[in-house]
Parts: structure tokens; C-alpha cells; sequence
């Protein structure tokens, strides 16, 4: 009999994490949460535009200016506009956890849920020629396109993770149970590892 569990997956731009998570859902058998539906989710769920855009992994800056010129009366911007933002998104990633067994893309899912016993934080990265060759392929880029892009995008990322994950690193190989390089082992090994260790732990038969 298996177990609820949450699989929180960080990933490198390029290392095909996206497509890892989504075929480790599939294998499982269990919902698959990303960007996007998660930005569904807190549309249907009656929040503003602008908090939906706190779902492109913007660093607080120009966010923050943003929400507190357009979103608010001044009256609510007495208590940090970062802090409701990051509020929404926690609430809504716990509910997720709460509902069942899931892969979660991003969005500091293993931060918000470090205090679930059935959280499985992964981390998937890969050496810069095999992530340029992924985003070469897939986004049509020439090659330093494609360098600038993961560049500039895994920069993004950690600004992010770095700014609302009080206690992790992004990347940090103790923030996470497992790192994977899925240069080396390819999507479907990488796939085939976390399930292994979902067993392993326990998790699932």
C-alpha cells in the first residue's frame, strides 16, 4: 500500500526537470502541478491578476511596485505586500500537499512544505552542454542564445528561491533529499531513479 507522499522539484533551466516531474506523475498515477495550473488555480480561486504574476518566478522589486501602485488600497499595504503574496502561494501549495499525492515544478514547494513528513525534495541539474543542447533543440536558439538564456533564467530562479526561502539555498545539496544529474542518466533513468527512491522510502510498493 503506498502512502501520501509530495515530490517538490527544483530544476536548472534546461535540465529537462519540467518533462521529469511531468513523466514521474504520469508513472505514479498522481496530479502534476507546474506554473501554470498553479496560476489557474489562484485565478479560480478569486485572486488578482497581479498575483497571478507572482507565478513567473519574479524576484520582489518590480513586483512589489507593482502590487503595491496597481493591486491595493492603501489601507492593505500596511503589512508587507511581499509577505501577503508569498502568503497566497503558500496557502494555496499546502492545500495542494494536503489534498493528496503530487509532483510539484518549483515555486519553493520544498521550502512551504519543509515540515511535511511526506515531502520528497529533488533537484535536478545538468552540465552546461547538455542543457544548451536541450534548449538549442526545443526553443530553437543558436548556441549562445541558448547560453544566455539559462544563464539569465537560472539566475532568475535563485534570486526567487533565495529571496522566499528564509532557510535553503537554491541548489544547495542540503536543501534537497536527492540531486540528480540528468545530463548523465537522461529523462527516463532520471524518472526511473526518483521512483526508485519513493520506494525506498517507503512511499509507494
Amino acid at each position: 500500500m503506498s502512502k501520501k507522499f509530495v515530490v517538490a522539484i527544483s530544476r536548472q533551466y534546461g535540465s529537462g526537470g519540467h518533462e521529469i516531474g511531468r513523466k514521474l506523475a504520469e508513472k505514479l498515477g498522481v496530479k502534476f502541478y507546474d506554473k501554470e495550473l498553479l496560476a489557474k488555480i489562484a485565478q479560480d480561486s478569486g485572486m488578482s491578476k497581479t498575483l497571478v504574476e507572482f507565478y513567473d518566478e519574479m524576484p520582489s522589486k518590480s513586483l512589489l511596485f507593482s502590487l503595491a501602485m496597481d493591486a491595493y488600497p492603501m489601507s492593505f499595504t500596511e503589512v508587507p505586500i511581499n509577505q501577503k503574496v508569498f502568503q497566497a502561494q503558500v496557502e494555496t501549495i499546502r492545500k495542494i500537499a494536503e489534498a493528496g499525492s503530487c509532483v510539484i515544478i518549483g515555486r519553493c514547494a520544498d521550502s512551504i512544505l519543509s515540515d511535511d513528513p511526506n515531502l520528497v525534495s529533488v533537484f535536478i541539474h545538468a552540465d552546461m552542454d547538455s542543457k544548451i543542447a536541450r534548449v538549442k533543440d526545443r526553443d530553437e536558439l543558436s548556441e549562445d542564445k541558448a547560453r544566455e538564456r539559462i544563464i539569465k533564467t537560472d539566475k532568475k530562479r535563485a534570486s526567487f528561491y533565495n529571496f522566499y526561502s528564509l532557510d535553503k539555498r537554491w541548489g544547495d545539496v542540503n536543501s534537497h533529499d536527492l540531486t540528480i544529474d540528468s545530463g548523465k542518466l537522461g529523462i527516463s533513468k532520471s524518472v526511473e531513479l526518483i521512483y526508485d527512491y519513493l520506494k525506498l522510502r517507503n512511499f509507494i510498493n
